[in-house]
C-alpha cells in the first residue's frame, strides 16, 4: 500500500484537521471515513484514484491525527468541519465520497454547501434516517422493540460500546482485530503489513460515544424514523447522488441503500455490488475505483 504524508490545517471551528493528499491534476474528489476508521484506510483508494484525479482524504474530528476539542452531537456537527476545511483549501466542484459513517456527513455537507458539492458517492452508507441502536436483555442479545439513541444509554451499551472502549482504553488490538474480522473484513482482509496500519489508525478514535449518538440520531427525511423527526435537510442537496453498497454488508444490511434510493428518488443511481461486504476497497477495489472513475468523468 502507498502511504500518504499526512498534512494538517487549522479550521474556523478550533480544530486541527489532518488529511492526506495525492497532489495529482484533475477533478476534486474529497474522502470522508466511518466509524472506527481513519483516512488511512482510503490511501488504496487514493492510489487508484490518483492516475485521474486530485484526491483528499480527511481525518475526521475525533480520529486519527486530527483534534477533539469538543463533544460532538450529530453528524451536521461533524460536517461543520468538513465545512470549513472545504473553505479553509478553497475547494470547489467536489466529489465527496462517505464510507459507512461518512456517507451521512457526505450529505450534510451537499445539504450545507450545495454550490460547491458537484457529485455525492455514498459507500456503504447509513441511511438517511439513521442507524438503529437497540436495548440489549440479559442474554445480551438486542430487544427490538426497545431502540437506544440517548448518550446515557449508549454510553452504557454492554455489546456495541463498552467492549470498544475497553479495547481502545487498554490498547487491545487483537479485540479490534475480532471485531473487524467478524464484521467488516468478514470476506477478505488486507495484506498483513496494511492490517496493521489500519489497526493501529482505528486504535486513535477518541470519540465512539459521539458517532454512536449521532447515527442514532440522524434523520435528513421530511418524516420521524422512530427516535426523532426529521430535519428534512436533504431537500437542500443538489448534486446527483450515487449509492454503492455491498450486497453481504454486515453493518449496514443492503435494504438500507434501498430504503436511500426510495427517498431520493431519481436524485440517486443504485448500484449493488454482489459477493461484497462493508468495505468495498478491501473486496473489489477495482470495480470501486472503475465506478468513480465512469461517473466523474460523464
Amino acid at each position: 500500500m502507498k502511504e500518504y504524508e499526512l498534512k494538517k490545517t487549522d479550521v474556523k471551528t478550533g480544530e486541527t484537521l489532518a488529511y492526506r493528499t495525492s497532489e495529482t491534476q484533475g477533478e476534486t474528489v474529497l474522502l470522508l471515513h466511518g466509524n472506527m476508521s481513519s483516512s488511512v484506510h482510503f490511501q488504496p483508494l487514493v492510489e487508484q484514484l490518483e492516475k485521474d484525479f486530485n484526491v483528499y482524504a480527511l481525518d475526521l474530528v475525533g480520529f486519527g491525527d486530527s483534534t477533539y476539542n469538543r463533544q460532538l452531537e450529530s453528524l451536521e456537527d461533524f460536517s461543520r468541519d468538513v465545512q470549513a476545511f472545504i473553505k479553509q483549501l478553497d475547494l470547489k466542484d467536489i466529489n465527496i465520497l462517505g464510507w459507512s459513517t461518512g456517507g451521512g456527513i457526505a450529505l450534510e455537507v451537499a445539504a450545507a454547501l450545495p454550490d460547491r458539492i458537484r457529485q455525492v458517492f455514498l459507500l456503504n452508507s447509513v441511511g438517511l434516517q439513521g442507524y438503529k441502536m437497540y436495548k440489549k436483555g440479559p442474554d445480551y442479545k438486542p430487544v427490538l422493540t426497545e431502540r437506544i439513541y440517548k448518550r446515557e444509554e449508549i454510553e452504557k451499551d454492554p455489546v456495541q460500546v463498552l467492549p470498544v472502549l475497553h479495547a481502545y482504553n487498554s490498547g487491545n488490538k487483537d479485540m479490534i482485530k475480532q471485531i473487524w474480522e467478524a464484521a467488516i473484513y468478514n470476506l477478505n482482509k488486507p495484506q498483513e503489513e496494511d492490517y496493521e496500519v489500519f489497526i493501529d489508525a482505528v486504535m486513535k478514535q477518541r470519540n465512539l460515544v459521539d458517532v454512536d449518538v449521532s447515527l442514532t440520531q440522524f434523520n435528513i427525511t421530511h418524516d420521524f424514523n422512530g427516535v426523532v423527526e426529521g430535519s428534512g435537510r436533504m431537500e437542500n442537496i443538489q448534486a446527483p447522488i450515487v449509492i454503492i453498497h455491498g450486497e453481504k454488508d454486515m453493518i449496514v444490511p443492503v435494504e438500507e441503500a434501498h430504503q436511500s434510493k426510495k427517498f431520493l428518488s431519481d436524485q440517486a443511481e443504485l448500484i449493488i455490488i454482489e459477493d461484497v461486504g462493508h468495505s468495498i476497497i478491501t473486496d473489489d477495489l477495482n470495480e470501486l475505483t472503475e465506478i468513480i472513475a465512469k461517473h466523474i468523468k460523464e
